[in-house]
């Protein structure tokens, strides 16, 4: 499974980078992953890249962040109504809906959790074009100390079934019908506790990715280990922004586009 066509009500579709430093992020991730970068001038709002591999969208890149950090977005078909929902169930709402370039329409949320995440209708931005293989996306994760109150909230809001495992950190998985969506997990000693939806890349080898990102100028956060599926490294780049390089070998981790 690569290319994607269309995505489901409550499926991720997109993830994008807010950086304070576009050209130093540009060097990294295209040196990193071989991405090649279009630009979209949005006047005062800057300059919005989408991020390309063998000329297929797989992420968006933005400048002017205040904390640089990688965002997740989730497509709904109603983005007026799935943020009004969000606002009932206690979420905050960061960024009202708002039409974006190429015929979508997006909105912010922070969820109970604390975590931040789009809600987005896709247009011809907004998309991954291809997932789950060498170079794009491939995985969310939802961190925070109050795992419970985000797993509540997305159950409720797009439909979503938690399946919890417990243990000295508590996980979850989450599923829309049989589709495998994203997972959560509460903060492992020595993690950074900020509520967030963190993001997985997909590489070849994650010690080779762990030395090419150093580097670069970037960091490793977690050194590579092994996992049941394959081996993973948590990295950040120059700017900050963290996310975990996966090889996985086996296959994909899902199908985003519900396949």
């Amino acid at each position: 499974m690569g290319e994607v066509e269309r995505y489901p009500n409550g499926t991720f579709c997109w993830v994008d980078l807010g950086t304070n430093d576009a050209a130093g992020a540009k060097a990294f991730y295209g040196g990193l992953l071989g991405w090649e970068f279009d630009d979209l001038p949005t006047g005062e709002h800057g300059t919005y890249s989408t991020c390309r591999l063998r000329g297929r969208a797989v992420a968006g890149l933005y400048d002017r962040a205040e904390t640089p950090g990688w965002g997740s977005h989730i497509s709904v078909d109603d983005v007026d109504a799935a943020t009004g929902r969000a606002r009932a169930l206690g979420a905050e709402v960061l960024v009202e809906p708002f039409d974006a370039p190429g015929g979508g329409r997006v909105a912010m949320v922070r969820d109970p959790a604390g975590a931040s995440v789009s809600l987005s209708r896709p247009g011809k931005l907004f998309r991954a074009e291809l997932v789950n293989q060498e170079g794009a996306w491939t995985w969310n994760e939802l961190v925070s100390e109050d795992l419970a109150a985000g797993r509540d909230f997305y159950v409720e809001l797009l439909g979503w079934s938690a399946q919890d495992t417990p243990g000295e950190f508590p996980r979850t998985a989450f599923t829309l019908g049989e589709l495998l969506v994203g997972g959560g997990h509460a903060p492992a000693p020595g993690e950074d506790p900020a509520p967030r939806w963190s993001i997985a890349l997909w590489v070849a080898d994650a010690d080779e990715a762990a030395a090419r990102a150093e580097e670069l100028g970037g960091t490793v956060l977690l050194p590579p280990m092994d996992i049941p599926m394959g081996r993973f490294t948590v990295l950040a780049d120059p700017q900050g922004a963290s996310f975990t390089a996966s090889a996985v070998p086996g296959g994909p981790v899902r199908g985003v586009d519900g396949s």
